[in-house]
């Protein structure tokens, strides 16, 4: 009977000490559930620098294409009225360069048809010069006369005679409808560096008031924790919160 009993205990101790990894295992899923429930999420703060805009930025991009200052900034409605103002300037540009071209491609074959004038390699200096003389010869003459005899020409290179003075005006007119065309291309040009200036001016304006009104902006803000309770298993919190 003694060894009965001494065999029923030792049994029911073997079986308790089996079941004591299994508890230990349940514990643990039960405390990683737990921990699970209280997680909340929450990004990172944002700092003011983090928010703004930068100026720099904003010349930058207006400098590059009118307007993109003003995007950049949050507010595009001025910005578009410059960038509209860059491409009709672009376009200006490239039409008035297009028609100057084809009015000095016009003018020369007209002295070349006309006063038998060879223009390969000749300066424009020259092509003014043939507008206001019939001809080399009384050019030289005048030249003579002033004894500025290092302005003469080449009477083989530089040969011209006009039949009239009609065609020499003919011709002067279109020489002169090519050069004040690209001289007023300089005012394209300028208009478009001040369209620019202009633009990244207003740019910094609105970079400053978007700036200025950061306050209105959703702040946010992290924390995280270590929750130890006696009677429950320690839990992980992080919280997070965003405030206007």
């Amino acid at each position: 009977m003694k060894i009965f009993i001494a065999g029923f205990i030792l049994l029911t101790t073997c079986l308790f000490a089996q079941q004591q990894p299994l508890l230990s295992v349940l514990e643990l899923e039960h405390r990683i559930r737990d921990s699970k429930e209280n997680i909340t999420y929450e990004s990172a703060p944002l700092t003011d620098n983090q928010l703004k805009k930068s100026t720099g930025l904003a010349i930058l991009y207006s400098l590059l294409l009118p307007g993109m200052g003003e995007l950049y900034a949050g507010n595009y409605s001025s910005g578009k009225y410059f960038t509209i103002a860059e491409g009709a300037l672009w376009t200006t540009f490239i039409g008035m360069n297009i028609y100057a071209g084809n009015q000095k491609d016009n003018y020369q074959a007209y002295a070349t048809a006309n006063a038998s004038v060879n223009t390969d390699g000749k300066e424009d200096a020259f092509f003014a010069t043939i507008s206001e003389f019939n001809s080399l010869e009384s050019y030289n003459n005048q030249k003579a006369l002033e004894r500025n005899f290092d302005e003469m020409y080449n009477s083989e290179s530089y040969f011209w005679k006009w039949n009239s003075s009609e065609e020499r005006r003919t011709y002067r007119d279109m020489w002169t409808s090519s050069e004040q065309t690209y001289n007023d291309i300089r005012f394209v040009v300028g208009a478009m560096i001040l369209n620019r200036v202009v633009s990244a001016i207003n740019a910094v304006r609105l970079v400053a008031s978007y700036n200025k009104n950061l306050e209105t902006e959703v702040s946010w803000n992290v924390s995280v924790g270590v929750v130890n309770k006696k009677s429950l298993p320690s839990s992980l919190n992080i919280y997070f919160q965003t405030s206007l």
